[in-house]
């Protein structure tokens, strides 16, 4: 059974969402509403997962997603998911590069339309894999416009879903194209992005948000509106 803890102030949520959670073998052990409740929850339950929003009291900013960077820093093993309305550009890059990449994920409230997709996206996170937001992907890609003019259209498209976490194959079957046609394409962008070649998914996803990361500091928050998570 996967222990939950969930940290979300609006109560009606919260516990919708553990209840949710219950019906398909989660076992939340704490449900919280601020980040220091969060970060009390860990130490007593060391639970497995962490689901939380990004704006909390007191100031309802980014209070959930700074507490889930720090907890993925003392405990890398931690699985967390961020939950929320909003992307946090800065905090989202520390967040996706935190942990080596693994067991993170970062999902849009308004955008979760199959719970089985999201529980199926939670338990990859556990796993060690990744379930990230095209739209939180859109969002970073944006910030970094310059180092990515070098890629054709096509490329852009195919680093978006390397970014989601889709395997070659998955992203061959999305764009009806070949596996091999994916394969040249992937190395491409990792030739033009000057990042290490690798067939591996999670570490490309890392490399990705990580090269993304690098010029994504003092960033403000900007809001937008689930897809794109299956494997």
């Amino acid at each position: 059974m996967i222990r939950v803890v969930i940290a979300e102030d609006g109560v009606l949520l919260r516990e919708g969402l553990a209840g949710l959670l219950e019906r398909f073998g989660f076992q939340t052990v704490a449900s919280v509403g601020d980040a220091e409740a969060l970060r009390n929850a860990v130490a007593t339950h060391a639970p497995d997962l962490v689901i939380t929003d990004i704006r909390m009291p007191p100031s309802y900013t980014d209070e959930g997603l700074r507490a889930a960077v720090e907890l993925r820093r003392a405990h890398p093993g931690l699985a967390v998911i961020a939950l929320s309305q909003y992307v946090q550009h800065r905090y989202a890059a520390d967040l996706l590069d935190s942990g080596d990449g693994r067991g993170v994920g970062y999902l849009l409230k308004d955008r979760v339309v199959d719970v089985e997709d999201f529980v199926a996206a939670l338990r990859r996170v556990v796993a060690g894999g990744t379930a990230v937001d095209p739209h939180v992907i859109s969002r970073l890609l944006r910030r970094r416009r310059d180092p990515l003019s070098a890629l054709s259209p096509r490329e852009r498209e195919v680093l978006a879903l390397m970014a989601e976490g889709h395997s070659n194959a998955a992203i061959a079957r999305q764009l009806v194209v070949s596996e091999a046609a994916v394969g040249k394409h992937v190395g491409n962008i990792l030739t033009k992005l000057h990042l290490p070649q690798t067939e591996d998914t999670n570490r490309r996803v890392l490399a990705v948000l990580a090269y993304l990361r690098s010029d994504d500091q003092g960033a403000g928050p900007a809001g937008v509106g689930l897809d794109g998570t299956r494997p």
